[in-house]
């Protein structure tokens, strides 16, 4: 096992071999690691909350968090922390009347992004119109002349994808 030697007098030679570890502490290196992996496991079940700018509360009584980039969505919550992917977002106007696909990276699982949408989408206005949940889950809601469609599938390693595409109700732009 080696290390990166971050010595610039010895350029040749950029790793440094370690000793072998020892019993006790590799006993208490495993159990730090299986500690580490549990939290985790648990902050990725935890509550999501909304980034929206809307200033309108989730059925749960969650006040939506203003994030700069996702001023332009007010109408739609987005989980905290969860990161746009603007190589894949392709947007047309603003504020409540944005058509297109708004591609997202969350750090929470599948289910937990699944379960937020069902208990947030409601409060702004949106009604189910179907949704499955599935190694890549989809929820179709409406609200007035739109309709989004919510996709969520996983990540390689954590975390979830979500693509949100809203287009007009029967395929006209409203005017």
């Amino acid at each position: 096992m080696a290390i990166f030697n971050k010595n610039k007098a010895n350029p040749e030679r950029f790793f440094t071999p370690l000793a072998p570890i020892s019993g006790p502490i590799l006993g208490k290196i495993t159990v730090l690691a299986v500690v580490s992996l549990a939290l985790g496991a648990c902050a990725q079940g935890s509550a999501l909350s909304s980034n929206s700018s809307s200033p309108k509360t989730g059925p749960n009584g969650q006040m939506a968090t203003p994030e700069k980039s996702f001023n332009r969505f007010p109408d739609i919550p987005i989980p905290t922390g969860a990161e746009m992917d603007t190589k894949r977002t392709l947007v047309f106007g603003s504020n409540e009347a944005w058509y297109g696909q708004l591609a997202l990276n969350a750090k929470h699982n599948g289910d937990s992004i699944f379960d937020f949408y069902k208990q947030e989408l409601s409060g702004f206005g949106w009604e189910e119109i179907t949704s499955v949940r599935a190694d890549v889950s989809s929820l179709t809601y409406m609200r007035a002349e739109r309709v989004a469609t919510i996709q969520i599938s996983k990540k390689t390693i954590s975390g979830s994808v979500i693509t949100i595409t809203v287009s007009p109700r029967g395929g006209t732009v409203p005017k």
